[in-house]
């Protein structure tokens, strides 16, 4: 790999043209819906984590990119340049933002992990793996869409578990608050996911894993 590569900002942003010594770019997604009565929602879950990730990792304040359609943050970590992104359309159009980032940035699938919630999955559980279908999920239902079937099987995931105690309405579940029990409980989750982001980040590999919590 050459030792200088191209940094492909807006002309606009005060940061150097180019970048000395990377060895990768990683494209992180966190999914989730924009505005203010989506906050605090299981479906907004993956914004939280991706949220306290940039934090962790001191990424600089999130700017909006219109003609990417999310919210974007970019540093470097480590030796790995990261670029975090926030799909700034509904859930179920996720796959626009994360495809003309990657065109945008030339991220492979390989190179791009994706954090969100999971119903499939108990709530005290984060799940890790490459690819899988989109278990529901509209956010990576779209994704696959956008970027095909084969690119979705090299995508990583951090799966965040929502499950219901109880059966209901997924879409009215999703969209409701944690309960308060659970609530207490989500910065444990939040951190556990920043961890693993830190360490994919690190090490460009994703832990094949279940980790549990009590709760």
């Amino acid at each position: 790999m050459a030792l200088f590569q191209k940094n492909p900002y807006d002309s606009t942003e005060k940061l150097p043209l180019y970048t000395l010594g990377l060895t990768k770019s990683v494209l992180v997604v966190g999914l989730g819906n924009k505005g203010k009565n989506y906050e605090g929602t299981r479906h907004n879950i993956g914004f939280e984590c991706i949220d306290a990730f940039a934090k962790a990792t001191e990424l600089p304040e999130w700017i909006e990119k219109k003609y990417l359609k999310c919210l974007h943050t970019s540093g470097t970590v480590g030796n790995t340049r990261v670029i975090a992104i926030k799909p700034s359309t509904f859930m179920n159009l996720s796959g626009e933002a994360v495809q003309a980032v990657a065109n945008f940035y030339k991220i492979p699938p390989s190179q791009i992990i994706v954090v969100h919630d999971e119903l499939d999955i108990p709530f005290g559980q984060i799940r890790t793996r490459v690819g899988g279908s989109d278990a529901g999920n509209n956010g990576i239902k779209s994704i696959i869409q956008h970027m095909g079937e084969s690119a979705g099987q090299q995508i990583g995931r951090v799966r965040i578990g929502i499950k219901a105690a109880t059966p209901m309405e997924s879409s009215d579940f999703v969209l409701g608050k944690f309960a308060a029990k659970e609530q207490k409980q989500l910065p444990h989750l939040i951190k556990e996911a920043t961890a693993i982001l830190t360490e994919y980040v690190y090490s460009a590999q994703l832990p094949h894993e279940t980790r549990k919590f009590i709760v």
